[in-house]
């Protein structure tokens, strides 16, 4: 089964795949619990067995603009770094012996097919195709061998990364969250659709492949992952794990390859999908802002 969230007359509301385009699940049950996506997914299985009733239906065919962050709202985007030996490799590191976890916001989020803004105080804004992970039940201290059952399904994204910011100081939370920076979606495939532990993941630039790898190539693999999260954290319905990205990411390539205004970066999980955006210049900030890697702290500040 296929879910996605789309943009309405009446606001974001969750659709299911159908026969034929998209139908909207509140609209078809009258149930306001199932009109997103954080609150049908803690509605538990029958939730899904209402969705799954939709299917033989006849939906609309959206457009690539209505398409919405498939999770617009997640109480919180965890994140693996360095998953991948070969981009462990390209920057410089040791391959990790640990996880490298970070935290996302829900403002850094946009559509999978939604402009990709630069942001305007960067000059390094780079890509990361990635495996995203969607957590259905969740729970705490979820054994790798049972944490499949704890999620909903997997989706696509891309962990773009002001690199400047990111590498301005010890902690990554500044470059890895500017506002809309991370494409999600289109769909949230649920787990008995696909298996994705060895499926190719690929991402373009202008039509040229600039990352090729297999989910099967992780450090820490999906089970594990769960499992290394739910030591520390209560996974809950809605929540996402970025799976981390393999390497040729931009910074690592001689000459560096930045995203700039025009660019069109793609990124594909097979058996998942496609998310597609256009870089767009960022045209709201200020003329001038003293915050910015390079600028000094001084005791003015």
């Amino acid at each position: 089964m296929r879910l996605a969230t789309l943009a309405t007359n009446e606001g974001l509301r969750l659709h299911v795949k159908a026969r034929s385009g998209y139908v909207d699940i509140f609209e078809e049950t009258g149930q306001a619990n199932l009109s997103t996506m954080r609150g049908f997914l803690a509605s538990g299985p029958a939730a899904l067995d209402t969705a799954r009733s939709l299917e033989s239906r006849d939906g609309r065919q959206p457009e690539a603009h209505e398409f919405a962050a498939a999770v617009p709202n997640p109480g919180r985007i965890l994140c693996l770094g360095v998953n991948y030996r070969e981009h462990a490799i390209e920057g410089g590191r040791e391959v990790p012996t640990w996880p490298e976890c970070f935290v996302r916001g829900a403002d850094s989020l946009t559509g999978p097919f939604a402009d990709l803004v630069r942001p305007a105080f960067t000059d390094r804004f780079d890509y990361e195709g990635e495996l995203g992970i969607v957590i259905g039940s969740g729970g705490r201290y979820i054994p790798a061998e049972k944490a499949l059952d704890a999620v909903a399904g997997f989706v696509v994204l891309n962990d773009a990364s002001a690199r400047d910011w990111q590498r301005a100081a010890t902690q990554w939370t500044a470059g890895k969250n500017f506002d809309g920076s991370m494409p999600i979606g289109p769909d949230v495939v649920t787990t008995d659709e696909v298996d994705v532990q060895d499926v190719a993941l690929t991402t373009t630039l202008n039509g040229e492949v600039m990352q090729s790898a297999r989910t099967s190539q992780m450090i820490v693999n999906i089970p594990s992952t769960i499992e290394f999260l739910s030591s520390f954290t209560t996974l809950r319905p809605g929540d996402v794990i970025a799976t981390g990205t393999p390497g040729g990411v931009g910074f690592a390539r001689q000459p560096p390859v930045w995203l700039v205004p025009g660019d069109v970066i793609e990124v594909s999980v097979e058996g998942v999908g496609s998310i597609r955006n256009r870089v767009v210049t960022e045209n709201d900030a200020p003329a001038t802002w003293r915050w910015r890697p390079g600028s000094v702290l001084t005791s003015s500040l």
